[in-house]
């Protein structure tokens, strides 16, 4: 990966759905406003745009940490701007904070995320190796209950 100067910044911006209320699924819907999870998932696509320029061939970032404080409301149908800027690079591990702003110019949250940098091929792998368990979990040649080491990334 080529070098991210800190303070690099990448910005996303949507209009909030319907889809995007508070709904927790079993328990229907909460609250018509910008979900929490939302924003996250939101927080993290910003902090993907701050890495995608400075991969290098064979490089895939992926995600490792996301971090969300929630602040304030966007209703449907208000456009919100996530802006996230680059914070500092730790070996293969690129932290960036995050704000969110409603078009009223009210600060919905504040984040951070970490995408931890590594060969394709080695994110493949992982992948595959967590397919081939899932398939034989299915077919009841692995119980769910076997502990596992945790992948090291």
């Amino acid at each position: 990966m080529r070098p991210i100067p800190i303070g690099y910044e990448a910005v996303f911006e949507t209009v909030v759905t319907e889809a995007m209320t508070v709904d927790f699924e079993e328990l229907g819907p909460v609250h018509p406003v910008y979900a929490t999870y939302w924003m996250a998932k939101h927080m993290e696509l910003a902090g993907r745009k701050i890495i995608l320029p400075f991969l290098e061939e064979g490089e895939e970032g992926i995600g490792s940490y996301v971090e969300v404080r929630h602040l304030a409301s966007a209703l449907p149908g208000m456009r919100v701007r996530i802006i996230a800027r680059h914070e500092r690079t730790e070996g293969n591990r690129v932290h960036a904070v995050m704000e969110a702003y409603n078009e009223l110019g009210d600060l919905l949250g504040r984040g951070r995320t970490e995408q931890v940098i590594l060969p394709k091929a080695k994110v493949e792998a992982l992948f595959a190796r967590l397919r081939a368990r899932w398939e034989a979990f299915r077919q009841g040649a692995v119980s769910g209950d076997e502990k596992r080491k945790p992948e090291e990334s």
